[in-house]
C-alpha cells in the first residue's frame, strides 16, 4: 500500500466539488487508483511497464549519462523548445474562427528541471496566439506534493491567452484541479465547452487520463455536441483514435510520448510508451476523416534531458477546408 506521505487525502470540500463535476463513481475510482497503485511499475493502463515510476532507474539513468559524458549534452537539447506552426484545414470551420492561432503545450512537467521551465516561459511570452489549451502532465513526479507544480503554474499563466484549457495526464491528480483552476486553467474532466465567437461556434472537448488511470469517458465529453459541428477533442495520449474518429471529431490534439524523448539518430524513437501505430507517435497525422497531432512535448520525464527529439510547443493555425 502506498505510504501516507504519497497521498494525501482531500479536503471534504474538495471532494464535495470534485464530485459535483465527475460523479461520485468517478472519483472513487480515480482516487483509489492514485492512493494504492500511484507508485506501481509493472501492470495497470494500456501499458505493462511504467518506468515514470521506478525511480531508482531514473537514478541509474543519470548516473549512465553523466559517465558517458552525454548528460549536459542531454540538458542544453532539453532547454531547447522548439516553436511550431501547423496549418489545420477543418471542414465546416464558421468563419469567425478561421485564423485561429491555437498554442498547445503538452507534457510541460513543470516541476522538473528550472532551466527548462525558464526556457519554456521564454517561449511561450514570445509567441502570439489567441486560445491554449494543455494536453495533460503538468507535473513530473507521479505522486507527492503538487504545490511546486501549481506554484509554477501561477508564473507561466500571466504569459498565457486569456483562455486556457487543460486535462489531465497520468502524472497529475485530480486533486491538482481546483488549484489549476484557480489560476484560470479550465480543466475539462471528460467535459465540452462551447466556444464562441460573433454568434458562431465550435466545440472543445477534453477527456481525463485514457493512458494510465484509463478515466476517460468520450461519450460524456461528447454529450450536448451538436451533428456535424465542428469539434476538437484534447485526449493526454493518442491510443483513443479511433474512438475519436468514430465519435465524429475532426482534430485531435494529445501528447503523452515525448516523441521517445531519447531517440536515434534521425529522430527515431525506441518507444512512444503508447499503444498506438507508430506514425501517430509524433507530429501530425491522419486517422479516416480524423486529422490529430501528438505533441512530443514541451518538457522532459524521467530524466531532464532529451537526444535527437527537441521538446516543442505548436501554434495551430485554424483554417477552413470548405
Amino acid at each position: 500500500m502506498a505510504s501516507p506521505t504519497r497521498y494525501v487525502q482531500p479536503s471534504q470540500e474538495t471532494q464535495a466539488q470534485l464530485a459535483g463535476r465527475v460523479g461520485r463513481l468517478h472519483l472513487w475510482v480515480r482516487q483509489g487508483i492514485q492512493r494504492d497503485h500511484v507508485d506501481q511499475i509493472f501492470g495497470r493502463g494500456r501499458n505493462f511497464f511504467h518506468i515514470e515510476n521506478w525511480y531508482s532507474v531514473h537514478a541509474l539513468m543519470r548516473l549512465a549519462l553523466r559517465l558517458t559524458g552525454l548528460y549536459g549534452r542531454g540538458q542544453r537539447n532539453a532547454t531547447d523548445i522548439q516553436v511550431r506552426h501547423q496549418r489545420v484545414f477543418l471542414p465546416g470551420l464558421p468563419a469567425p474562427f478561421w485564423g485561429l492561432r491555437l498554442l498547445h503545450l503538452s507534457d510541460i512537467h513543470l516541476d522538473m528541471a528550472p532551466a527548462i521551465f525558464q526556457a519554456l516561459i521564454e517561449r511561450v511570452a514570445a509567441t502570439e496566439h489567441d486560445l491554449c489549451v494543455i494536453t495533460g502532465d503538468f507535473r513530473a513526479r507521479t505522486h507527492g506534493d503538487s504545490q511546486p507544480t501549481l506554484e509554477a503554474m501561477a508564473r507561466l499563466r500571466p504569459h498565457l491567452s486569456e483562455e486556457v484549457f487543460g486535462i489531465l495526464g497520468n502524472h497529475d491528480f485530480i486533486e491538482m484541479v481546483p488549484g489549476l483552476e484557480a489560476l484560470g486553467v479550465r480543466i475539462l474532466l471528460n467535459e465540452c465547452q462551447e466556444l464562441e465567437r460573433e454568434g458562431a461556434r465550435i466545440y472543445l472537448a477534453g477527456i481525463d487520463d485514457p493512458h494510465y488511470y484509463r478515466a476517460d469517458n468520450l461519450e460524456k465529453a461528447a454529450d450536448g455536441i451538436p451533428p456535424g459541428a465542428t469539434a476538437i477533442l484534447l485526449s493526454h495520449s493518442p491510443e483513443i483514435y479511433r474512438f475519436a474518429a468514430y465519435a465524429g471529431f475532426r482534430l485531435m490534439l494529445c501528447g503523452h510520448t515525448h516523441g521517445g524523448q531519447i531517440c536515434l539518430p534521425g529522430g527515431f524513437a525506441l518507444t512512444y510508451n503508447a499503444a498506438c501505430p507508430r506514425h501517430l507517435g509524433a507530429g501530425p497525422w491522419r486517422w479516416g476523416e480524423l486529422q490529430g497531432y501528438t505533441s512530443v512535448g514541451a518538457g522532459s520525464c524521467v530524466v531532464p534531458v532529451r537526444f535527437n527529439c527537441p521538446p516543442e510547443i505548436t501554434v495551430h493555425h485554424l483554417e477552413s477546408a470548405f
